[in-house]
């Protein structure tokens, strides 16, 4: 095959066609530069792009005959619905965003990566998830495109090779773009006390030698930093985000990854992609210790499940007095996306000697209003992101509700008992009313 083109961000651009499908990847694995050019055309006619949790503003997805496919909202996704914007939602979890891309098809498929190794290899960086075959297919059909922009301030990072190199070799790019944009970094927030009274509740779930699931957020960051600075270790790392607070655990000497899969997997920190600070970045650049994979592997609830002692840490917006979980909807409208949350959630409960943690404050404001994120029932229009068949442990700043093996009546008491103390009486009479508990 001929080498690859090196274009401008702009003449790479120009390949797109007026009608045109493209997708890029999720979040740290998006060409920025190619993005904004593609931004100043104004002579789409229907142009379909898949991606998720969008990086940036970027005026693509503002443009008319535009139309963003995303299988994850975050706030960039939300702010152009509003705007009025054509975006539309995919259901999915994470896991099957491959195969949706296989359906899909895409003329073309964009990514970002590391300037070539010495074996001319780029190395997908922060970001392997979903995407990583669909573009060598593209690669190899000479119907189609893939470009590749190419970012010397992005790390060097690894997989498992052979069967998962985490790169992609030259002769399979059609185009690069140079660029040396800074990647996008995440400052580091501190948890409030909220967030810190729930961390303490979880904290009792996690065993010396457990293996973490942790994301982004002030619980579970306040969580790591508990396990970083306390007397607990031998810990391992199976997560499809690996984070800052993930490498403050190693840094603090307690990670081992001793996680008794007897596998390549043992020994090395797992994840499908990282998000952070440049200190992360910094810190991942040519980082043996970590791994990343495709999204089909490391979200596989069975794999997830053999880890020892598995303890997975995910967030909701509410939960219902049966145990369902609505983590990326709210008051009907779609907020998020599905991600990895119920692969998370059954793994980390079905593993022995582990849990999964569901983790919220109890209450939220809502147009100057404080309402319970613990309800007896959901409002119209909500979906169910985690089935209540699922769910081990909730854990609000007033306690934990364990309802795995629990009838329905004692799951609505144990979730009452954590709710806000203003909302429990209220929950109460609601459960009644809905004969979900029979009063003794």
């Amino acid at each position: 095959m001929p080498p690859p083109r090196r274009l401008s961000a702009a003449e790479a651009a120009a390949l797109v066609r007026p009608v045109d499908s493209m997708a890029i990847p999720l979040g740290p694995g998006q060409p920025q530069e190619l993005l904004q050019a593609l931004g100043e055309r104004d002579d789409f006619e229907e142009l379909r792009v898949g991606a998720s949790l969008l990086t940036g503003p970027y005026k693509l997805f503002a443009r008319r005959g535009v139309q963003l496919l995303s299988g994850f909202h975050g706030p960039i996704e939300r702010a152009l619905r509003a705007q009025g914007h054509d975006v539309r939602f995919i259901p999915g979890d994470f896991r099957r965003f491959g195969p949706i891309l296989r359906r899909m098809r895409p003329r073309i498929m964009t990514t970002n990566a590391a300037p070539p190794d010495e074996s001319g290899r780029l190395s997908l960086s922060l970001h392997a998830g979903g995407t990583v075959a669909e573009c060598i297919a593209a690669g190899r059909d000479p119907e189609r495109l893939l470009i590749v922009e190419v970012n010397a301030k992005l790390p060097r990072t690894r997989g498992l090779p052979p069967e998962h190199p985490h790169s992609l070799p030259l002769d399979v790019v059609d185009v690069i773009v140079e660029t040396d944009r800074a990647p996008l970094a995440l400052p580091e927030s501190e948890p409030s006390p909220v967030e810190r009274a729930i961390a303490e509740h979880a904290m009792r779930f996690v065993p010396e030698g457990a293996t973490l699931q942790t994301g982004i957020g002030g619980v579970p960051s306040e969580i790591v930093k508990i396990l970083a600075a306390g007397p607990l270790g031998d810990f391992g790392v199976h997560s499809e985000m690996f984070t800052d607070g993930l490498m403050a655990l190693h840094r603090a000497g307690k990670v081992t990854n001793r996680k008794g899969l007897g596998t390549a997997y043992d020994g090395l920190s797992i994840c499908t992609f990282a998000m952070g600070t440049s200190s992360l970045y910094a810190w991942l650049d040519g980082n043996d210790e970590v791994r990343f994979l495709p999204v089909e592997h490391v979200n596989d609830p069975g794999l997830i499940a053999r880890n020892r002692r598995m303890v997975s840490i995910n967030g909701a917006l509410t939960v219902d007095l049966e145990g369902q979980v609505a983590a990326d909807t709210l008051n009907g409208r779609q907020w998020s996306g599905i991600g990895g949350h119920e692969d998370f959630v059954s793994g980390g409960a079905m593993a022995e000697g582990g849990h999964s943690l569901v983790c919220l404050p109890s209450t939220s404001t809502v147009n100057g209003e404080v309402v319970s994120r613990i309800v007896a029932r959901f409002v119209a229009g909500a979906c169910i992101t985690t089935p209540r068949h699922q769910v081990d442990v909730i854990v609000t700043e007033h306690g934990a509700a364990e309802l795995a093996g629990r009838t329905l009546e004692e799951r609505a008491d144990a979730l009452i008992a954590i709710a806000h103390p203003a909302f429990r009486d209220r929950l109460r009479e609601e459960a009644r009313d809905r004969l979900v508990w029979r009063m003794a």
